[in-house]
């Protein structure tokens, strides 16, 4: 079956002038999840929820989609549950707006979990990436707009303190002094950035809420708003309860043990993410400490690192996990190749 989704309306916190109306049609079938972790939950909804085990940090798959007549990557990315620059950043140089029919299309949906506390919701800014662990034996994942440069959402703890089912957009001043033609308020409907339900987080303005603009959705966009699809936030809301403890993190650097191999992502860090949302050439740069990081994950485990692979992966910041742990001979090879000193700026 399909579905046509509009698209239309003002962004969040954000007049997103990039995307104009659009309409997509929802046909692709859901992610399985990879081969070593992880049953879903529901396989035959979107987004993808999973069991985990304390031991798993590593859920969802890698898949391949071919591209039919008409489709955009923007519209690939929704019907995938995917964020916009986590499927560009995985397929660069693809023209998103007119792919070529029958180019195969990377689906990153692999994710390593971030290190902190499963427990209700954790935000990860830099992944584009929302986590909601209902109980110690679920995980939810789902993709969401955040903040531009100099309007980034507090990194910490924090709760969900209000709800609010079709909410008025109350416009605060300092959007208004950057557009003046915009009201004092919006009211519930088609034009309002929040979309059909909000959610506070702590005594702040920084909500969770759905929009009028889905393809916001995985980009830098909001002025510290967390956005998620409107058929996302619709699952979602009902089952977070006031209370709800929420963290917000910015872990650029994602590493898991998965069975006796140690495996890394490295995300675009938010200058990288706007050039490579724009289509412009983004600057190579090795995220601070990898190195250290990389070590602080083999502590109590054996094994080598593959040092080559671990800078490839900083460079290149797909988001997408590889192995990075080596047989000795290996090491030995690769060590000569990549100078693991260099990886500590």
């Amino acid at each position: 079956m399909r579905r046509v989704t509009p698209a239309c309306g003002l962004s969040a916190a954000l007049i997103f002038a990039l995307i104009g109306c659009a309409e997509t049609e929802q046909h692709a079938p859901p992610i399985p999840p990879g081969p070593e972790q992880g049953a879903m939950v529901e396989p035959d909804k979107a987004p993808a929820a999973y069991k985990i085990a304390p031991t798993d940090h590593a859920i969802g798959g890698m898949m391949t989609y071919i591209v039919r007549d008409k489709d955009t990557l923007l519209d690939v990315a929704r019907d995938y549950d995917l964020g916009y620059t986590q499927l560009i950043t995985a397929n660069r140089g693809m023209d998103p707006w007119v792919p070529p029919v029958g180019k195969p299309v990377t689906l990153p949906a692999r994710y390593l979990l971030p290190d902190v506390p499963h427990k209700g919701i954790v935000i990860n800014l830099v992944q584009h990436r929302l986590y909601y662990f209902p109980d110690d034996h679920t995980v939810e994942t789902y993709p969401i707009g955040v903040g531009v440069e100099d309007h980034n959402t507090p990194l910490g703890p924090t709760k969900i303190t209000r709800k609010e089912v079709h909410p008025v957009w109350h416009v605060p001043k300092s959007i208004r002094a950057e557009d003046h033609d915009l009201p004092a308020n919006v009211p519930p409907g088609p034009d309002n950035p929040l979309g059909d339900y909000a959610m506070q987080m702590g005594s702040s303005s920084f909500l969770i809420h759905g929009t009028n603009k889905p393809y916001g959705v995985g980009r830098n966009v909001s002025h510290g708003c967390v956005h998620m699809y409107p058929e996302d936030i619709e699952k979602l809301y009902p089952r977070i309860k006031v209370g709800t403890p929420v963290l917000i993190i910015d872990q650029e650097v994602l590493t898991a043990w998965i069975g006796n191999d140690l495996y890394l992502a490295v995300y675009p860090n938010k200058d990288q993410a706007e050039s490579l949302d724009v289509n412009m050439p983004v600057k190579e740069e090795l995220p601070p400490k990898l190195k250290e990081q990389i070590e602080k994950a083999m502590i109590g485990h054996k094994g080598q690192v593959n040092w080559a692979e671990v800078e490839m992966a900083g460079k290149e910041r797909s988001g997408i996990p590889v192995r990075i742990s080596a047989n000795a001979e290996l090491a030995a090879v690769t060590t000569a190749i990549a100078n693991p000193r260099s990886l500590s700026r």
